[in-house]
């Protein structure tokens, strides 16, 4: 319960930006209990001051003329007209209702889904790679709607309550009997709503973390489409996303069994209350307590006094979709980085590149050590290779640099200063990346060179081509800089998305640079274009350079050689110091 508290708080700083758009809302809502009030109101006239000869209602004899009031056709006219404007009335109460409902909750999604998609690039690299990125999606595209659709649940709800007790107060007026009949199935409704609520809650729990499941498994398939064509795999990518996907099939039909179980005993709840009040109530009539009319009144207002009950009874099952989404993903949004900055962290502008590793160790996991004791030191404007066999530890060393992680133990320095000290958006701007499988995205080849640099003239990221060997190939397609690359760079053989990436690291001119495999995958001309290129680029810059080519290593001042996560030799050529 008091997890209920919490989270309903939570939702409500959620929608504070918008309490005037909810406060007009509420108004909104309130009006439909008036309206609600009237809409049996011209039966009763007709039944009883038309065909009855009784006369108006009190609170309508001031507003009728007395010579009217003596005509059955003028108050049929009457009876008739009331209805068709309580009608119209409520129909643009419903409109007006809609149109600033949806309003409200397109807004209050747009404004969540940001913060979760803010959120996801905070957390630490380590989250991703031990949670995947199908479960974040999931909880960003298909959670966060939760708080639109308990914007409409809820408001609904309480309009309902209000209109719950209008309707209590007028039956009671009318014979407080029948309403304390009609009001005997509160206790019944309520303690159904408490024993299906929480086992409704975690039913969809556990389908919305199956349902992450299958999209996991269809992410996964999509990623390595080619392989799995070029194995033949199809049939069985598609039986591992329906085995996961029945599993989710059948957590939902339960669900639907919960919820259809719940609906049940909630309209045989209703309709013994019906059947007791129009028994009580066609007594009341031959004994004339009440006329055939007030009872048609009593029994349109017991169908619009349960009409609400049923309202909050239905929205108390399915706002257990929305809460447990909710509660989804409010759980990211409180995921903590496992890389923080500190509170009063330096600020960085553009450091000399001096590293220095004083004893690092470095784990995924507590049964999981990468690096073993590694140190050394590196001088600024310094070129160093890195090598070892697969899986020593070489990418987790640069990834350590970038702060991508932390190191378990030890410390790790640039320019003489923790990294953990400066800030972290300072820091990373230090460093250009250019990976193995370099990374474009699906807008233009412009727009990817100027990654790094959004504001970057058209000049500059021409400038950039060239250094990196790659404007001659980009002038020569159809539109040049302003050709799609495709997602991630398909429409660009590997040499071309590498020299994108190169040119992408010159535009940036950070002073320190990481090269990770970038000549693995290319053939030799490919490769030589690269490497002249690559010296360019590594010229006044620390540079850590990860290869396996002796190609590439020749260009280097130093090597650091990695085996089981430790450093095993080294093999300076410069003023270079090993620890």
């Amino acid at each position: 319960m008091r997890g209920d508290v919490v989270l309903y708080r939570r939702l409500l700083q959620e929608t504070r930006p918008y309490w005037l758009h909810l406060a007009g809302l509420f108004g909104l809502g309130l009006l439909a209990s008036p309206v609600a009030l009237l809409t049996p109101v011209p039966l009763k006239i007709a039944v009883d001051s038309v065909l009855g000869g009784h006369p108006l209602p009190v609170f309508l004899q001031p507003f009728f003329p007395e010579s009217a009031a003596q005509s059955p056709t003028a108050i049929l006219l009457f009876a008739i007209g009331l209805l068709v404007a309580v009608a119209a009335l409520g129909q643009l109460q419903g409109l007006a209702s809609t149109l600033l409902q949806a309003y409200i909750g397109e807004r209050l999604v747009l404004d969540f889904r940001a913060r979760l998609v803010n959120q996801v690039q905070r957390l630490s690299v380590s989250y991703h790679d031990s949670r995947g990125t199908a479960d974040s999606l999931y909880r960003i595209q298909h959670d966060v709607p939760a708080i639109q659709n308990l914007v409409d649940g809820v408001i609904p709800s309480v309009s309902a309550a209000i209109t719950l007790a209008m309707m209590i107060i007028v039956t009671v007026l009318l014979d407080w009997q029948l309403a304390l009949v009609a009001l005997a199935i509160c206790p019944p409704l309520f303690f159904l709503s408490g024993v299906y609520r929480p086992r409704m809650r975690s039913q969809w729990r556990h389908a919305k973390k199956l349902e992450s499941s299958a999209l996991a498994a269809v992410q996964e398939t999509l990623g390595a489409l080619r392989l799995v064509k070029a194995f033949r795999q199809e049939a069985r990518e598609t039986d591992r996303f329906l085995r996961r996907s029945r599993e989710g099939m059948a957590a939902r039909l339960g669900l639907a069994l919960l919820q259809g179980r719940y609906g049940l005993y909630v309209g045989l709840t209703m309709a013994l209350g019906t059947a007791a009040v129009l028994l009580i109530g066609v007594r009341h009539v031959r004994t004339g307590a009440l006329t055939l009319g007030q009872l048609l009144l009593v029994m349109g207002y017991l169908a619009q006094l349960y009409q609400p009950l049923k309202t909050i009874s239905r929205k108390a099952a399915s706002l257990q979709s929305y809460l447990a989404s909710a509660e989804r993903a409010f759980a990211l949004l409180d995921e903590r980085p496992d890389v923080p900055e500190r509170l009063h962290a330096r600020p960085l502008v553009r450091a000399a590149g001096a590293v220095e590793f004083q004893h690092v160790f470095f784990a995924y996991n507590s049964d999981r050590q990468v690096l073993h004791d590694v140190s050394f030191a590196v001088p600024a404007g310094a070129r160093v290779a890195i090598v070892g066999t697969t899986g020593a530890g070489k990418t987790t060393l640069v990834g350590l640099l970038t702060r991508f992680y932390d190191p378990t133990a030890g410390a790790i320095l640039l320019d003489g200063v923790d990294l953990r000290d400066y800030r972290l958006a300072d820091l990373r701007d230090q460093f250009a990346i250019v990976l193995q499988e370099p990374v474009l995205f699906s807008t233009s080849i412009g727009e990817n060179i100027a990654y790094g640099r959004p504001g970057a003239s058209d000049l500059d990221i021409v400038r950039a081509a060239k250094a990196a060997g790659a404007h001659d190939f980009i002038a020569s397609l159809p539109r040049g800089y302003a050709t799609p690359v495709g997602e991630r760079g398909i429409q660009l053989s590997g040499g071309e998305r590498q020299r994108v990436a190169l040119a992408r690291a010159f535009l940036k001119d950070a002073p320190l640079l990481i090269l990770d495999e970038p000549t693995s995958s290319v053939d030799v001309k490919t490769e030589a274009v690269i490497l002249e290129a690559m010296d360019r680029l590594m010229q006044g810059r620390t540079a850590f350079l990860i290869t396996h080519r002796l190609s590439a290593l020749a260009t280097c001042d130093a090597r650091l050689q990695l085996e089981q996560g430790r450093l095993v030799e080294t093999a300076p050529t410069l003023a270079y110091q090993v620890r």
